[in-house]
């Protein structure tokens, strides 16, 4: 038998946007429920070593990270639901979210915190050592490569600018593109260019990122040339791959306005959408930053929206009331 649950505030998504927005809301009286997808925690589930969190001055687990705003959340009044939706209503409220075993979700107002995945190569050594030299986040791991010689793999904005930052920890930064040209824009390839610091790879692609050590780690790359074929290897110690990142959006696509990468527009300076009561927050509106602390702090921009957004509804609905 399928069960409907009902709430004030309704959070799809458990990353530091989901639980973040969770614990204002839980804190204001809203009683939230947060529904869990496939990848319950967010990205910092699949991230080892986390040094640019507030708060800890020592290295801290993304799991762990994950699991405590988890447990703040639920201390505070907020309860944690796993399922997968597989369809949503926002053409009224209560907004109608239903899951694949045919339980509803009904919210008053709609947090939507599904996040944004990072596009990989697909190799099974890529697998192996993520988190162990590999890399999609320089912004999050450059760090830990002070000193050390890293690659970055990708062509486009994205690429060129992991390639620049990389550059205030390394002396040895190299770019790998599988073609003869970049795809950024033009300023950020005249940086790259004249930098220094940074070598460029034309006409290669990833075959092999190379582990050794008990445990493994990344200690190089095996390239293929994509005019020759031709297999050539490159040391490194870190490898950071950055052609791209894909927004959790397909449940939304025909029911909200998404850009052209397909990221849920939201009003400047909030985190409004254009349906009143349903807000997005985290990195499924955010392609800029895509960092925990911003995810976590656009979460805290969603629950102070929907909030205010609730309490103008009941104001109405109350004066309507009188009215009558």
């Amino acid at each position: 038998m399928s069960t409907t649950h009902t709430t004030r505030m309704l959070i799809l998504g458990s990353g530091p946007a989901g639980l973040s927005a969770a614990i204002y809301g839980a804190r204001a009286g809203m009683a939230p429920i947060v529904v869990q997808g496939m990848q319950p925690g967010g990205q910092l589930m699949t991230t080892t070593d986390v040094e640019n969190y507030p708060g800890f001055r020592d290295v801290i687990q993304g799991p762990w990270l994950m699991e405590q705003m988890q447990a703040q959340a639920e201390h505070v009044g907020t309860r944690m639901l796993w399922d997968q939706i597989v369809s949503v209503d926002l053409s009224r409220r209560p907004f109608r979210l239903t899951g694949d075993g045919g339980d509803v979700y009904e919210g008053d107002v709609l947090v939507i915190a599904t996040g944004a995945q990072a596009k990989w190569l697909g190799l099974d050594s890529e697998k192996l050592l993520q988190g162990k030299g590999v890399s999609a986040c320089a912004t999050c791991d450059g760090f830990f490569y002070r000193g050390k010689k890293v690659v970055v793999i990708g062509g486009g904005n994205t690429a060129v600018e992991e390639a620049l930052y990389l550059t205030n920890h390394s002396q040895d930064v190299t770019l790998i593109h599988r073609r003869d040209s970049l795809r950024a824009e033009r300023i950020l390839q005249e940086r790259l260019f004249a930098h220094p610091n940074i070598t460029v790879l034309w006409n290669k692609t990833v075959d092999r990122f190379v582990g050794a050590g008990d445990p493994a780690v990344l200690v190089g790359l095996d390239l293929k040339d994509t005019l020759t074929g031709e297999i050539s290897h490159i040391a490194a110690d870190g490898g950071f791959v950055a052609i791209g990142h894909k927004p959790a959006t397909e449940l939304f696509k025909d029911h909200l306005e998404l850009d052209a990468d397909g990221y849920i527009r939201v009003e400047t300076g909030s985190t409004r959408t254009a349906i009143p009561g349903v807000f997005a927050c985290g990195d499924v509106m955010d392609k800029t930053y895509r960092q925990a602390v911003t995810a976590a702090g656009t979460g805290c921009m969603a629950a102070l929206d929907a909030e205010r957004f609730l309490a103008e509804a009941d104001f109405e609905a109350q004066r309507e009331r009188v009215d009558a």
